[in-house]
């Protein structure tokens, strides 16, 4: 702070330096309309007065940028990369980080808007010549299939940037995006609470590829507590294009009938841990149902009363993403950061009847540090819940 003022502003740092105030308001936004030498030198000299801006005065323009949304308000880019301009949309997850992306964005005064890197003849280097020219600073990468890098080449020196989901796995930005593993032991431990021990998990494999392993992590880590008579290996299937290395969103394989009835044989379970889509059809060819022969649990859910299982609250990750973004470009932050984060969004449990309780719900299972903790005691009855008939696959 200098000596006559409490309080360093722009008009200071902008006498100091012999420029005009907007000039200095540029240069601490990074603005690509001043040269780099410009803004380094503006930079360093408000630095070095002591400005820092008035978070009062940025609380009260954030309000009123709610309060009262601009015609002209400043535009965030959303990059996509998908094999079609709008394939993603069709896959609900992605289609919830956009929806979510876009009310966030409206609510804090921006504008959202769509640009798709497969256009013809659009290169990266293009495409950041296009964000440039038009003023955009801020950009959210997102729906991007696996393979689909080479956004390295985007000088993001000139922008706030962050990243939805695990693709591209280059350049390393901030990242958005579900928490798998949170949500497959959120779903294990409803299940045990609700009297189960026999769990059976169902996924594709590139669909815990797709998530850095971590549906598979979460499901051993609890299965690790259950009894070991009880712990049923993961039933991962492939039946797609390409050796299942496509995108799940994009997967229109089945889970193939003959090794889904033998799991079931060999190892009995008492409830399902999947998506509805890949289960229910195969249990109806095998004369099973739900909840009457095996519970069911859906990791994807939209919440209809009927089905057990977790939302995954996609929105809230779009809303996140344009909140981090906000706030990168609220301070100037530009470039790819030293050390990216990454923000994991929990699920939400809902009830249905696809999980009845069952009649005599069992103890807590054995953790450390709790003594006298015993398995059910109808744990080791292979299949057999005290309220149902065994699960016996039918007959193909």
């Amino acid at each position: 702070m200098s000596e006559t003022n409490q309080w360093v502003t722009m008009a200071d740092v902008a006498k100091q330096a012999g420029v005009h105030t907007t000039t200095v308001s540029l240069a601490l936004r990074n603005h690509p309309s001043l040269p780099d030498s410009t803004r380094r030198r503006l930079q360093t000299l408000a630095e070095k007065m002591g400005y820092q801006p008035d978070p009062a005065l940025r609380a009260l323009i954030a309000w009123r940028r709610q309060a009262r949304p601009r015609k002209d308000a400043p535009t965030l880019a959303y990059l996509t990369h998908w094999d079609t301009k709008w394939g993603w949309q069709k896959a609900p997850a992605h289609a919830q980080f956009f929806a979510g992306a876009t009310a966030k964005a409206r609510r804090l005064g921006y504008k959202l808007e769509h640009f798709w890197l497969g256009e013809p003849r659009l290169s990266p280097q293009r495409m950041s010549g296009i964000l440039r020219t038009r003023g955009i600073n801020g950009v959210i990468v997102a729906s991007c299939l696996p393979g689909s890098d080479g956004l390295q080449a985007v000088d993001w020196s000139r922008f706030s940037a962050v990243r939805i989901d695990y693709f591209p796995q280059e350049p390393e930005l901030h990242t958005v995006t579900n928490d798998q593993r949170a949500i497959i032991q959120l779903a294990m431990r409803r299940v045990v609470a609700a009297g189960y021990r026999r769990i059976g998990f169902v996924i594709p494999s590139w669909w815990d590829r797709f998530s850095d392993l971590a549906w598979s992590a979460g499901f051993l880590a609890e299965q690790h507590e259950l009894p070991p008579e009880g712990r049923i290996p993961i039933l991962r299937f492939d039946d797609g294009p390409q050796g299942g290395s496509v995108a799940p969103t994009e997967f229109r394989g089945r889970l193939p009938r003959k090794a889904f009835e033998k799991w079931l044989q060999r190892y009995q379970p008492e409830v399902l841990i999947s998506r509805e889509e890949f289960v229910e059809p195969q249990l109806t060819e095998l004369g099973l149902a739900v909840p009457r022969d095996i519970a069911l649990v859906e990791i994807f859910l939209e919440p209809d009363g009927r089905t057990a299982g977790v939302r995954q609250n996609c929105d809230r990750v779009g809303e996140l993403a344009v909140e981090i973004l906000a706030g990168q470009l609220q301070n100037y932050i530009h470039g790819i950061p030293t050390f990216p984060t990454t923000t994991l969004v929990e699920g939400t449990w809902f009830d249905g009847s696809s999980l009845p309780p069952r009649r005599a719900p069992a103890p807590a299972v054995a953790r450390p540090g709790r003594r006298g903790a015993r398995p059910a005691p109808d744990a080791r009855r292979v299949g057999c819940a005290p309220d149902r008939r065994p699960v016996r696959p039918a007959a193909p």
